[in-house]
């Protein structure tokens, strides 16, 4: 099962980085091509249901491209969410995590990844896998202004 793991320190405390992390319907201000919605229910504990589209953006904020749904399996604010991705193409857990570092704190993101299709589909994440480890670094950036700024 292949994995990416990334990480950034984020000057805030563990808090209001987690608050940041966890406002599903911003999530589009830091990742890159992205936009998230709550499919049922509050997504704010252990089984909330998360949608998030990635790809070209539309007018109005939305985006038309790949469907990642997912579930919250683990939810342990300050420090740690994990989801499972149901999708047709994207499968396996997802896991954000938010290590305390006095007033600061780093951010941790992990995939791991069930790959489709067989032999085809892990040549296919070699192809992309620098591609998206681009899109996470620079989504990493972004959040950490992000959750800088966020409000207490």
């Amino acid at each position: 099962m292949p994995e990416l793991v990334e990480r950034i320190d984020v000057d805030a405390p563990p808090e209001r980085v987690w608050a940041a992390l966890t406002d599903w319907a911003r999530q589009g201000e830091w990742m890159l091509a992205t936009d998230v919605r709550t499919v049922a229910g509050p997504a704010q504990g252990f089984g909330g249901r998360l949608a998030a589209r990635t790809g070209l953006p539309l007018p109005g904020g939305r985006h038309v491209g790949l469907l990642d749904t997912m579930v919250i399996m683990k939810w342990e604010p300050p420090r740690l969410v994990e989801v499972q991705h149901t999708g047709r193409l994207i499968r396996g857990p997802g896991i954000f995590e938010i290590e305390p570092r006095g007033e600061h704190s780093t951010f941790v993101w992990t995939e791991r990844l069930y790959l489709p299709y067989g032999y085809l589909g892990v040549a296919g994440f070699a192809l992309v896998k620098p591609l998206a480890l681009l899109g996470i670094r620079r989504s990493l950036r972004r959040f950490a202004a992000f959750a800088r700024s966020y409000p207490d």
